[in-house]
């Protein structure tokens, strides 16, 4: 979904210019299906110039609304759309300032028809929106007023879209999609109908095998990045075999991490091969030595033990090892950093305690261990980790029990749960990893959940 906009302003500086008119077409790839046009109360005067070039005065102004009093409708037409102006700079930035002033965060994808029409209709002389129109064949008669200029936009962007074979991706906009060395299996209307929500894509031959398994929080966006117009060797074989899509809505973007990572290791299709392997190389683990001490040692994951935390390579390990042992007051010799007979460095510098030399009491230095492997452990030994579900009444969870990873699945907002436990009910069991760890460790540090449960 697309909006279409432009805005008539006092002037060209956003910091102190103010809007004066507003139009936005909202439009589904295909026609519009809504539209929004209203004068604005720039609270502010307009100048002569201003008023020649636009044709909007003071007295027509008077009795409009201020912004604040039209934001909602703006807010409520651009919702989950991707905002569509010619110099799109301009009008959304404007805008942005508006909602900024009142204290909101209006945050959404663009994509400038400007820089479009160059990409796509190359040889104009010209790509302002008064003469790249009518060389296209584009009429408006209303030049300079935010209804005629948008619609004018509205136009431009179908031929933009014709031209690019009804595609446009916001998240590479410029790049052209091609179908050529689309497999004759793979129809364009269906690329085009994939839904624009968080899943799992699966990429088939014309034998119905799987050869590339992805997650997005856009699966049709991701999906034409893919298959647009790829130019390495690997892409262009993916596309001409990519006979068929299919996909898994999760709603949540963490359970369609785990279930990405998963299933590549389950079906190992031909594609993914980079993302067979493990994605974190080297394990901190933990060992009790001879003298009751709790050790640490940074190895290669050998995808057998779960480790403490993970890393893609011994001097990452190494690096945040030191920055542990500094932290939790750790001996670097017992988190296998140091080696020598008589103590650590540390030691003889009179930081450490003493636990390599036997003087700390080994139930006060393991007490810190914990407290470090603790942390590492997602916070809480036993945690629900709620996120957004696959409908509005539905929300997703993802299980640890006693520091492990049991697996995830999704519950009616209606359902009455009394326990924690009872979470357990809802979910399919998953086998625990390095992968999983990394997984589930980096989306609670993005905090990008929506609620957890520690029990």
């Amino acid at each position: 979904m697309y909006v279409i906009v432009d805005i008539e302003t006092t002037g060209g500086n956003m910091k102190n210019g103010k809007i004066t008119e507003i139009a936005i077409y909202r439009h589904d790839g295909s026609k519009i299906v809504d539209e929004y046009v209203s004068l604005v109360n720039p609270e502010c005067y307009i100048s002569p110039f201003i008023t020649s070039l636009t044709g909007i005065t003071n007295e027509m102004v008077e009795s409009a609304p201020p912004f604040y009093k039209i934001a909602k409708e703006v807010v409520d037409i651009c919702k989950d759309a991707v905002f569509v102006a010619h110099n799109a700079g301009f009008d959304y930035n404007f805008i942005k300032e508006e909602f900024k002033n009142l204290g909101y965060q209006f945050d959404m994808p663009t994509i400038c028809t400007v820089k479009l029409s160059r990409k796509l209709l190359p040889g104009h002389s010209s790509y302002s929106l008064g003469n790249i129109c009518p060389e296209l064949g584009i009429e408006n008669s209303a030049r300079h007023r935010a209804a005629g200029d948008a619609l004018a936009t509205v136009q431009l962007f179908e031929i933009l879209l014709s031209k690019n074979n009804g595609i446009i991706n916001p998240e590479d906009p410029y790049k052209e999609f091609s179908v050529d060395g689309l497999h004759p299996d793979l129809q364009i209307e269906y690329i085009k109908s994939l839904p624009q929500l968080t899943g799992v894509y699966y990429l088939h031959n014309e034998n119905g095998e799987v050869v590339y398994i992805g997650k997005s929080k856009n699966i049709r966006n991701r999906v034409v990045t893919h298959l647009g117009n790829p130019k390495s060797k690997k892409g262009i074989e993916m596309k001409q075999n990519t006979a068929d899509i299919s996909f898994d809505l999760t709603g949540s973007e963490l359970i369609a991490l785990l279930k990405e990572s998963h299933e590549i290791k389950l079906d190992k299709p031909r594609y993914n091969r980079a993302q067979r392997k493990s994605r974190s190389k080297i394990g901190l683990f933990s060992y009790n030595d001879r003298k009751g001490y709790m050790r640490l040692a940074l190895k290669p994951n050998s995808g057998v033990d779960v480790p403490i935390a993970i890393f893609e390579s011994m001097q990452e390990g190494r690096d945040r090892l030191f920055q542990w042992i500094e932290e939790f007051e750790l001996c670097q010799q017992l988190c296998g950093l140091y080696e020598g007979k008589y103590g650590c460095f540390q030691y003889q510098l009179q930081t450490c305690k003493g636990a390599c030399v036997g003087e700390e009491d080994n139930l006060l230095y393991n007490k810190r261990v914990l407290a470090l492997i603790e942390k590492q452990t997602y916070g809480h030994n036993n945690l629900v980790i709620v996120d957004k579900g696959r409908r509005d009444d539905e929300l997703a969870i993802v299980i640890i029990e006693n520091g492990i990873y049991l697996g995830w699945g999704y519950f009616d907002q209606s359902d009455s749960i009394e326990a924690p436990s009872q979470f357990k009910n809802y979910i399919t069991q998953y086998p625990d990893n390095a992968d999983v760890r990394g997984i589930i460790s980096a989306y609670l540090r993005n905090k990008k959940y929506k609620k957890l449960i520690p029990y």
